[in-house]
């Protein structure tokens, strides 16, 4: 199991007992407004399902792992990452948080240890986070991690009807703050 610890908070693998706490984020339709229309809990039982199975770096999906505050284990959400480019060392992170636990600051802190972790662990060269472009505390959490706007992708999904712009962002693993 993989575990990753900040002053704050414990990351660790996706377990079994993580299943409710899973799909209450991802069926709530506040978080989940810049992202997509929430799935239905037979969809999203499978997918995670497909994530308990053991990941490897090189797979093409995503790590996903479950955000705790240390001394409580309180469910603050999850974070991730997933090779998104082998041969030109490219990773992209992404994150999604319970309710309780935006605001405070738990995002960027989880972002900065699955940084640190995949620079050492995997030499990753760049990582990339994308979010809407109308999602501002998602860019916040990108900046205040030390990653720079690298362009707008017009149009880029759609959420029923609404068109969405993607904000690419990207961090060189040699200006990630230690």
């Amino acid at each position: 199991m993989l575990e990753l610890y900040t002053d704050r908070l414990r990351l660790r693998t996706l377990k079994r007992d993580d299943m409710q706490d899973f799909l209450q984020v991802h069926q709530d339709p506040v978080i989940n407004q810049y992202i997509a229309v929430p799935e239905s809990e037979s969809v999203l039982l499978e997918k995670f399902e497909h994530k308990l199975a053991p990941w490897h770096y090189d797979s093409g999906e995503w790590l996903t792992l479950t955000i705790e505050e240390l001394g409580t284990d309180r469910f603050i959400g999850f974070t991730g990452l997933y090779c998104s480019n082998l041969t030109l060392g490219h990773a992209e992170v992404g994150y999604m948080l319970a309710t309780q636990g935006q605001g405070r600051g738990y995002a960027s802190e989880s972002l900065q240890a699955v940084i640190d972790w995949a620079c050492l662990r995997f030499g990753v060269h760049k990582f990339i986070g994308t979010c809407a472009a109308d999602n501002l505390a998602s860019g916040r959490v990108l900046e205040k991690a030390g990653f720079k706007l690298e362009g707008v992708l017009r149009h880029n999904f759609k959420i029923k009807e609404q068109w969405i712009d993607d904000k690419v962002y990207g961090l060189l693993s040699e200006e990630r703050s230690l």
